[in-house]
């Protein structure tokens, strides 16, 4: 059996897994074609990993797949700056500009001058300085010409990296605009390096003038819009990574605060022009709406209004760079600064108002800019009262402020209250009766932590959009009545005025704001505290309340049912809980709706074919609620103990040890011992066992959780133990340890973790490598290039696949101008172009996108990401369609391993993997384990997709053909049977694959009845009636039955097409022959 064997989080020289196969000191490096790449064949029992759900193997899925073979290789042992630096006047007089200090392989140490004319080797050590040359006295232009000289290992040792790097792809040696840091990585050592521990920031950027100059460039054309978006997303790449830098060194309290006579939680700081402060209530500004509770949802929500502003891209509008990093459980909001903004001379509030609507402003220019922002976002105007009783004009929220700059531009900040509150969370007491049925029959509403909770901007489209369906209807019925009963002698102007009597009603009814046209808006102050309205609005508030409510009433009726339908119908695959997020938030749905999603799903007939969801949808649950808790536990942790802390709470929360004890921190050095009578309390509370973090226990934990996820998520634990919960609904421990890894920025070293051992904890203090932070940034992107794309694929979904190919390549252009290769837009683009290159039977480009496609995935989302999981899938099938069999299987196998990791064994995905694996296997004349694989892929899709579907129908014809192979015509019999029943139920007789099932069928009981009868011959003693042999593997059977297990249907080009290929082939011959004659013809001139 010939496998894929690589590392699964980080490879030769820190890479993935397609970058792996690129090393060519790799024993599974590829050889290259001129247009594709070539992937050795390894022979290695490793299939036994990815098979142990068949039953071939019980153990568990390994984490870190064997990978002693490969050394890293090293050129040098120490690269410095040597401390005789800067050269002294006498030597800078002879040309000297550095020294360095270098330690080679042979541990031999080397002073190097460089001078103005190269590199040579001095006299100097590290106590006495001698600039003079030493021998030999070699003078070299380059320091690598130098050192190969010097050093034989290191002359061997650069050769051979530099011929790996030939073997690189591009994309490898491309730098990612947002660094990604894995959950898990290998052990390695820490090597000296004093260049890297002198790092500084540089020069110091003014980001908010970067920021702001590249949104005021021109964007008429174009080209000026591919430039600003350029401009744009790289600045805003460089900010996060500063924001990031710089959160972390506010964190581990490297960087001096504003305010140091405050308490270390209300400190605010700048750092290389960047504000920083912390998801705490300063001075009780969130005291009406939560305390620290909102101001930590705060800061998202806060990004979020900053990024619904930079999408809709109102000119002469200014928001500032904003970014929220989170870190050792603190969040940090990094904010480029306003000029002046610190400063005591700016004025400062112009509009709106700091201080929850007691004091408010407004202004003429703010009014007029936000005016155009209010109609994308579905902001109504609106009026409040103001400090003097007096009414003010808003076309924001009242907690948007607006402030003038030094630099003359207006900025608005407090974004936080950009879209509409969520009533269904907010309930004021004198709103109890206004509660829609269908809110009420979901246990809503209900008390949030907060009050700052709000709709998402998708629910609110999603919203309009149904009221403009009911608007339309019920224009359409009553225009329809109108006219049946309307008199032809009627005058013109009386039925002209019933229409707009008719317009008029329909848009009260359907809540529009405009008596003459549809146009829904929100007022997002309706019930925020301490807003007053002028009494003449109160009518037109009480409307906007009502129309809250049906918002929040559509989400829980219409919305949470569509989720669940998309994922019963498959157009919606969830593997983990980012995957799971994003599909929810599609359809608008937050996140605090899971125990509402999980209630509606436990009603439903078919919630067996959504258990994978349901257990993605517990284990979020879980893993959020341990998440919350994790912030507030690693408030009390000593910085000496965040290792042993985190390793404690991971024990807890997934070691099946009864009682995890931290780690004492045996290879520190212990304090002094004091006398038994003289030791005091505070000698004791240095022990790790006496922190309060380390008093935690499972039980407590647990406890907790369940506590968490009954406020929060509104869904009830009933199970004693994390263990039973994890028992009874099939949770995968490793599972739920990279969810929680990811999302508190936990990186543990990569080895196998015995979850089940009960006499030793899980995880030590050595587990925990690092902690990264967890950033949320502005999404930018081309937005011309956005339009080509869904241009093309309506296009597709037409059939015009070769003007889907123009767009999506000009759109391909647009994204690589503007956010570079490594962009998941790029990436989406590449996949989209492959899939229609293979659809026109291009196989080889399409492979070749298809491969960068995975790549770029790796690199910016992770190897072991869902969208990672589903490219190896695609670019399996590829490789199949090429001839590239073996590598087909490598990928496949791949693929597999990384969904057990990610989901387990019980997921749609592995039914879909095991019948690829099964056809490829099956071409591969390994019929034994490709009946293993298709077996499980029948049960699993019977279980997903029905056993009435078509699904099912296809996994029974695939066992056929490969029973039929095989010789066991009675099972192919049986299969194909049920494969016929299925498809004629459900396609009728006239379609092609009953048609074929007949085919099948038919030849089927014709080879049975040969069989049968050769079998009654050699009973009685008659000759042997002539047997057909079993069929072979068609490898262009196979390759369609792979087609229709992925989806893939091929559209025939039309008459057309055909018309127009034969045309250009004919063109092109001419040409061909008539070049032919010209060469004869001058060939005879010569002679």
């Amino acid at each position: 059996m010939f496998v894929f064997i690589c590392v699964t989080f980080a490879t030769c020289c820190g890479a993935s897994t397609l970058q792996a196969a690129r090393c060519p000191t790799c024993p599974y490096s590829p050889e290259h074609t001129k247009k594709v790449t070539v992937w050795k064949r390894v022979q290695c029992p490793a299939a036994l990993h990815f098979t142990s759900c068949l039953g071939i193997r019980k153990d568990d899925t390994p984490l870190q797949p064997i990978r002693d073979d490969w050394k890293p290789l090293q050129c040098l042992r120490v690269l410095n700056i040597s401390s005789w630096n800067p050269p002294p006047g006498n030597r800078k007089l002879h040309g000297d500009l550095m020294y360095i200090s270098i330690l080679t392989m042979e541990e031999r140490e080397l002073s190097i001058t460089c001078c103005s004319r190269g590199f040579y080797l001095n006299q100097s050590t590290a106590f006495k300085f001698n600039p003079k040359p030493a021998a030999p006295k070699i003078l070299c232009h380059s320091l690598v010409d130098l050192l190969s000289q010097l050093s034989p290992l290191f002359r061997k040792n650069f050769a051979v990296l530099q011929k790996r790097r030939v073997y690189q792809h591009p994309f490898e040696c491309i730098r990612a605009p947002v660094q990604v840091c894995t959950w898990a990585a290998p052990p390695g050592d820490h090597s000296l390096d004093c260049v890297t521990a002198e790092e500084t920031n540089g020069q110091i950027r003014d980001w908010n003038e970067e920021l702001q100059r590249s949104r005021e460039l021109p964007r008429a054309s174009l080209l000026e819009r591919r430039n600003r978006d350029r401009r744009l997303f790289r600045i805003n790449s460089d900010f996060v990574a500063a924001a990031a830098q710089g959160a972390v060194s506010m964190t581990e309290g490297n960087v001096l605060p504003l305010n140091p006579g405050e308490p270390p939680h209300l400190h605010v700081f700048v750092w290389n022009n960047l504000f920083f402060s912390q998801g705490f209530d300063m001075s009780d500004h969130y005291a009406p709406v939560g305390g620290d509770a909102a101001a930590h949802a705060a800061a998202l929500c806060d990004l979020r209004g900053v990024q619904a502003y930079a999408s809709v891209d109102t000119e002469g509008l200014h928001t500032l760079g904003t970014a929220v990093v989170d870190y050792r459980g603190v969040r940090v909001t990094a904010q480029t600064v306003v000029p002046g903004l610190l400063e005591k001379n700016l004025k400062q509030i112009v509009y709106g108002s700091n201080d929850n609507g007691k004091t408010v402003f407004t202004h003429q220019w703010f009014l007029e800019l936000l005016g155009e922002s209010s109609k994308s976002l579905r902001i109504q105007p609106h009026r409040v009262l103001d400090h003097s009783n007096s009414p003010v004009e808003l076309r924001s929220a009242v907690s948007t402020v607006g402030i003038f700059g030094s630099d003359g531009r207006p900025y608005i900040l407090d974004l936080l209250r950009t879209f509409p509150p969520d009533l269904n969370f907010l309930v004021p007491a004198e709103a109890q009766q206004e509660v829609p049925a269908a809110c009420r029959s979901f246990g809503f509403p209900r008390r949030h932590r907060h009050g700052l909770a709000s709709l998402r901007p998708q629910l609110v489209e999603a919203f309009v959009h149904h009221r403009y369906e009911l608007f339309a209807k019920m224009a359409s019925d009553d225009l329809s009545n109108q006219f049946a009963t309307e008199k032809p002698e009627k005058p013109q102007r009386a039925a002209e005025q019933n229409r707009r009597n008719i317009s008029w009603k329909t848009c009260e009814n359907v809540g529009s704001v405009s008596d003459s046209h549809f146009d829904i808006r929100f007022n997002p102050d309706v019930c925020f505290p301490g807003v007053r309205f002028p009494s003449e609005c109160l009518p037109d508030v009480q409307r906007q309340r009502r129309l809250l409510w049906d918002a929040a009433a559509f989400l829980l009726s219409n919305q949470i049912p569509a989720v669940l339908r998309d994922c019963l119908d498959h157009k919606a695959v969830p593997m983990d809980g980012a995957t799971l997020t994003s599909v929810i938030h599609q359809r608008g749905v937050n996140v605090r709706y899971l125990g509402a999603m999980l209630k509606e799903l436990d009603e439903m007939e078919e919630r067996e074919k959504l258990s994978h969801v349901q257990r993605i949808a517990i284990s979020e649950v879980i893993t959020r609620s341990a998440k919350h808790i994790f912030r507030t536990y690693m408030k009390d942790v000593e910085p000496a103990a965040f290792s042993a802390a985190v390793s404690h709470f991971l024990n807890c929360l997934l070691s099946s040890s009864s009682a995890p004890v931290p780690d004492s921190c045996s290879d520190e050095l212990p304090s002094r011992r004091r006398s038994r009578r003289r030791r005091t309390q505070s000698d004791r509370a240095n022990f790790p066992t006496s922190s309060l973090w380390a008093k935690l226990t499972s039980d407590d934990l647990w406890s907790r959780i369940k506590a968490e996820a009954e406020d929060y998520y509104h869904y009830t634990f009933k199970s004693e133990s994390i263990e039973e919960e994890i028992e009874k609904h099939n949770l995968q421990k490793i599972s739920l340890l990279r969810e929680m890894s990811i999302k508190t920025g936990i990186q543990l070293q990569l080895r196998e973790y015995m979850f089940e051992c009960r006499h030793k904890p899980a995880f030590s203090e050595n587990d925990v490598m690092n902690m990264f932070p967890v950033v949320k940034h502005l999404k930018l992107t081309s937005t011309d290039a956005a339009g080509l794309v869904q241009q093309a694929q309506l296009a597709a979904q037409r059939g015009f696949l070769r003007a889907g190919l123009v767009l999506l390549g000009r759109a391909l252009t647009l994204f690589s101008s503007v956010c570079g290769i490594l962009h998941e837009d790029v990436s989406m683009c590449l996949r989209l172009f492959g899939r229609l290159r293979y659809t026109l039977g291009e196989n080889d480009d399409a492979l070749i996108l298809q491969e960068k496609a995975a790549l770029i995935s790796e690199r910016i989302q992770g190897t072991d990401h869902p969208q990672t999981v589903q490219d190896y899938t695609h670019l399996a099938l590829y490789y199949f369609a090429g001839g590239r069999l073996s590598t087909s299987l490598q990928l496949l196998y791949r693929a597999r391993y990384l969904t057990l990791l990610v989901i387990g064994e019980d997921h749609p995905q592995i039914a879909l993997l095991d019948s690829m694996l099964g056809l490829v296997l099956h071409a591969l004349m390994e019929n034994e384990l490709s009946l293993k694989f298709l077996q499980n892929a029948l049960t699993l899709t019977s279980k997903y997709h029905g056993a009435k579907s078509l699904k099912h129908a296809h996994s029974h014809h695939v066992l056929a053909i490969v029973y039929e192979s095989k010789g066991e015509l009675h099972l192919a019999l049986h299969h194909e049977k049920e494969a016929h029943i299925l498809y004629k139920n459900q396609l009728g007789e006239s379609s092609d694959s009953t048609k074929e099932s007949s085919e099948c069928l038919q030849r089927l009981t014709d080879q049975g009845a040969i069989l049968q009868r050769a079998v009654r011959h050699v009973a009685s003693g008659k000759p042997s009636a002539s047997v057909s042999p079993p069929r072979l593997p068609n490898h262009s059977v196979i390759l369609q039955q792979l087609n229709l297990t992925c989806g893939i249907t091929f559209i025939p080009p039309s008459e057309k097409e055909l018309r127009a290929e034969l045309n250009e082939r004919r063109k092109v011959q001419i040409e061909d022959v008539a070049y032919q004659l010209l060469n004869q013809n001058g060939n005879k001139q010569q002679l």
